[in-house]
């Protein structure tokens, strides 16, 4: 079987981002379900740094991001946050909603300008209890997505800068077209935890290297296998997972047409 996130990476720049089944969820869903979901959805722009959800409010919305890239984030007690996970066109952001909670436990915010898709979070309620594969699919890809979280958090306190950037950087290439990643220093410092000065450090050895090539607010990935044997495990423990219980997206694709 071909990797989830490989495929996904390689077909993007053939599918438009205006497109509600460029989402991975949205077109893995059974054709009866489509039908019903299809004019309940609403096109937003999602423009960098807007935040969506916020921790303790009420769900208004589930979002489906389609060339869009949100960070979920943890915000502690001093009121800093802490980024555990990245959600782009292969899910869902709102997934409380799934567990039967109408509060979102997390902060979400655009990392990544692009665009997607919402459905009123009452609408997504009924349509879970109305369809048992909608429910099965979204619980799969919540298991997906809780392993991201705690993987991240693993790897927060075990591994290095160096491991988490290489890390960081694959999850958010499996998630945009091409090898180019529009983000600034001082971005992936805030949600590193880490000091910019640190960011920069570890992005010069990644580019001495060969590995990667900076410029000012982009980064360029030139050597992805070369990245992914820098990182620590935890980009592939993350990957396996969702290649495990999420569609294959080129399967999904000739289903579509």
């Amino acid at each position: 079987m071909v990797p989830f996130t490989t495929v996904l990476t390689e077909v993007s720049e053939l599918i438009e981002p205006d497109k509600p089944r460029q989402n991975q969820l949205l077109a893995s869903l059974p054709h009866a379900d489509w039908q019903r979901w299809q004019p309940l959805l609403e096109r937003v722009d999602l423009p960098l740094k807007k935040t969506l959800h916020e921790v303790g409010a009420p769900l208004q919305f589930v979002y489906f991001p389609t060339n869009a890239i949100i960070s979920l984030l943890n915000v502690n007690a001093d009121g800093s946050p802490a980024q555990i996970a990245v959600v782009g066109r292969e899910g869902v952001v709102g997934i409380s909603i799934f567990m039967g909670h109408s509060n979102s436990p997390s902060r979400t915010v655009v990392q990544s300008a692009g665009m997607g898709y919402r459905i009123p979070a009452v609408v997504i309620k009924a349509e879970l209890e109305r369809s048992v594969p909608v429910m099965h699919l979204m619980l799969r890809y919540t298991q997906a997505l809780i392993t991201q979280m705690s993987q991240t958090a693993a790897c927060n306190r075990r591994h290095s800068l160096d491991q988490q950037l290489c890390r960081w950087l694959l999850l958010i290439l499996d998630r945009l077209p091409g090898d180019e990643v529009a983000i600034t220093h001082e971005l992936i410092a805030h949600m590193l935890c880490a000091s910019r000065e640190d960011v920069i450090e570890a992005a010069l050895d990644l580019q001495i290297c060969g590995l990667i090539q900076c410029a000012r607010g982009r980064i360029s990935v030139l050597d992805r296998p070369g990245l992914q044997r820098r990182s620590c495990e935890c980009y592939q423990v993350v990957k396996s997972e969702y290649d495990r219980l999420l569609p294959n997206p080129e399967v999904v694709s000739r289903r579509n047409g």
